[in-house]
């Protein structure tokens, strides 16, 4: 399948989303799993020292999730998982790639003292593993459905379909 700019538009709408879906999600998470770690914050606060690292957080979290569309929504359709797979383990692939970088994060952001610590802890493992599956549930699904296979989008032909439904008015008189 080639790269065109529409599926990979398409993509990034649908990883912005699946972004913005983790985002709202977090703070049911953070219940749940019993660690205060919020990515937003993570991101936010890299750039902005103050209080108001929030909208800086959210925007860069949604950037990320937009780039990781982008670049799922054209290597998808060559992964040789089913369908339903391809973004849930698209998503864990990334945590288990990025995971290990909690450890250096620990010890070179700004804001280190204000968060949690994530490396070595087993709930925060599973809290991010839980995110990265959400995300890449909502991504996988919003991207197949934005960008359906090639072969069922076909041309409509105009000598078989017109605004009637009937066909060409050009065949209803045949001549004589």
């Amino acid at each position: 399948m080639s790269v065109t700019v529409t599926r990979t538009l398409r993509g990034a709408l649908a990883g912005a989303t699946a972004a913005a879906v983790w985002a709202a999600q977090q703070p049911l998470d953070r219940r749940v799993f019993g660690v205060p770690y919020d990515d937003t914050e993570l991101l936010g606060r890299w750039f902005v020292r103050s209080d108001r690292w929030q909208p800086a957080g959210i925007g860069i979290h949604l950037a990320n999730g937009a780039l990781f569309g982008a670049a799922y929504a054209n290597v998808a359709p060559s992964l040789p998982v089913p369908v339903a797979l391809r973004g849930p383990l698209a998503g864990l692939a990334e945590h288990l790639a990025t995971w290990p970088g909690t450890a250096v994060v620990e010890r070179i952001h700004p804001a280190r003292a204000d968060l949690p610590r994530l490396w070595g802890s087993g709930r925060a493992f599973a809290q991010a593993a839980w995110r990265h599956s959400l995300f890449g549930f909502v991504l996988g699904e919003l991207e197949r459905r934005l960008n359906p296979p090639e072969d069922l989008v076909a041309p409509v032909d105009d000598e078989v379909a017109s605004t009637n439904g009937h066909g060409s008015v050009e065949r209803m008189v045949t001549p004589l």
